[in-house]
């Protein structure tokens, strides 16, 4: 650097990437005959979705008329919807929807399981690009990241548009799929700014935008306000952000205590100091539910059967969406007089599946006294791995719990 020649301030550029129904994609480039239609991605497999993958036939699987293919009408069980194509999503089916519900709002939609392997290697890909451009990036799962644009060339130019369309090309260019991509000074604006424009776009938030473009949205597009925080504001006459950004800090944190109040204050204006966390591991994975009536172990054994199998799906699915395999599966208890108890069972073969979860965890319900009723039942995934360094040709029989003679959970 020249004496008397002092560096470029540069302003903070925070990118948030979001590919654009991401699983569904991959599936569609498998099979394009799909596109435009709305399409389900979810539940377990079934002996239909092999013939496709594998036709008998010898077709090529773009040449599949959409005839052959499973409808969602026809689904029974109690899985969940992973995602959905937009097509899909426009009558009301969405992430984490029981397919049987989804299957009474779109009757008509293609079902497919989740090729988690696929999803995988699409994952790595579009990730790899990125750091290969911007070398800060934040992984928050399988199907997004955070980006820091601050300091790397065109991340500054045009609010750092010129950067976010370089990377949604090179990720189209490698792989066929499309990400939405929204840049501002921090990652609450900008996860909210990659919604603006999807799919396939870009979206620029500066400081000067806050009252224009973030405060005449809802309050529950603040991450981190959910459904319960929601309703409460809404008591207040409180709707918006703008709305929430008029409230005195005191007041907030009078309603709703000093922690979260101060942070409803801070995020209504639009401040969020967090860095961009290149190395990031998650502890645990769970899932649980406090029922609407106490149940009982033997008189509500089939209800209850029904919502640990759930639970286990739930936290399977995350596991998987996440990259990851376990290798402790625990459950919690709590009893209509608020005791709780819990317990967990550790393997050598890390699991990410729900029929394994689901033993493990049933293993475990045999260890508490179940002679109370119970208002909560949850599942833990501990003892975490990374699914891709995980030898996947281990086999099943090596996890202890699986041996012939298994002996199935109390419900």
């Amino acid at each position: 650097m020249l004496a008397g020649v002092s560096s470029p301030v540069f302003l903070r550029r925070i990118a948030h990437l979001d590919m654009d129904a991401f699983f569904a994609s991959v599936e569609l480039l498998r099979y394009p005959q799909l596109k435009g239609l709305p399409v389900v991605i979810g539940g377990g497999r079934r002996p239909v979705d092999g013939a496709l993958v594998t036709p008998a036939d010898g077709r090529p699987l773009d040449e599949i008329p959409v005839s052959e293919f499973p409808i969602l009408r026809d689904y029974v069980g109690r899985g969940v919807a992973t995602t959905a194509t937009y097509a899909a999503r426009q009558f009301g089916v969405g992430s984490a929807l029981g397919l049987m519900k989804a299957a009474r709002l779109c009757p008509q939609a293609i079902l497919l399981p989740v090729d988690f392997d696929r999803v995988r290697h699409f994952s790595r890909t579009f990730k790899s690009i990125i750091t290969g451009i911007a070398p800060r990036m934040e992984d928050r799962g399988v199907d997004e990241v955070y980006i820091d644009f601050t300091d790397v060339p065109g991340g500054q130019r045009e609010g750092g548009r010129v950067l976010a369309r370089l990377i949604q090309r090179e990720i189209f260019d490698a792989t066929g799929l499309t990400c939405s991509i929204g840049v501002a000074p921090n990652k609450l604006l900008a996860k909210m700014a990659s919604e603006f424009e999807k799919p396939n776009g870009i979206s620029i938030v500066h400081e000067a935008d806050l009252q224009s473009r973030i405060w005449p949205l809802p309050a529950r597009k603040i991450n981190g306000i959910g459904p319960k925080a929601d309703a409460r504001l809404e008591t207040f006459g409180i709707r918006t952000i703008g709305e929430l950004a008029a409230q005195s800090p005191d007041w907030l944190v009078e309603q709703f205590g000093r922690s979260t109040g101060a942070w409803m204050h801070a995020v209504a204006w639009g401040r969020d100091d967090r860095p961009v966390v290149t190395e990031s591991e998650p502890v645990s994975m769970s899932r649980e539910t406090t029922f609407e009536r106490d149940l009982h172990a033997v008189r509500d054994k089939a209800e209850l059967g029904r919502i640990f199998t759930a639970l286990c799906e739930k936290v399977a699915a995350d596991l998987q969406k996440k990259g990851y395999r376990s290798k402790t599966i625990g459950i919690k208890l709590r009893y209509d007089d608020f005791r709780i108890a819990t317990r967990d069972q550790t393997v050598e073969v890390a699991v990410d599946d729900a029929v394994r979860i689901r033993r493990l965890a049933g293993q475990c319900l045999k260890r508490v006294p179940l002679e109370r009723k119970l208002r909560l039942l949850g599942v833990r995934a501990g003892s975490l791995v990374k699914a891709d360094e995980v030898d996947a040709t281990t086999p099943d029989a090596a996890a202890p719990g699986f041996e012939k003679g298994y002996t199935p959970a109390l419900f």
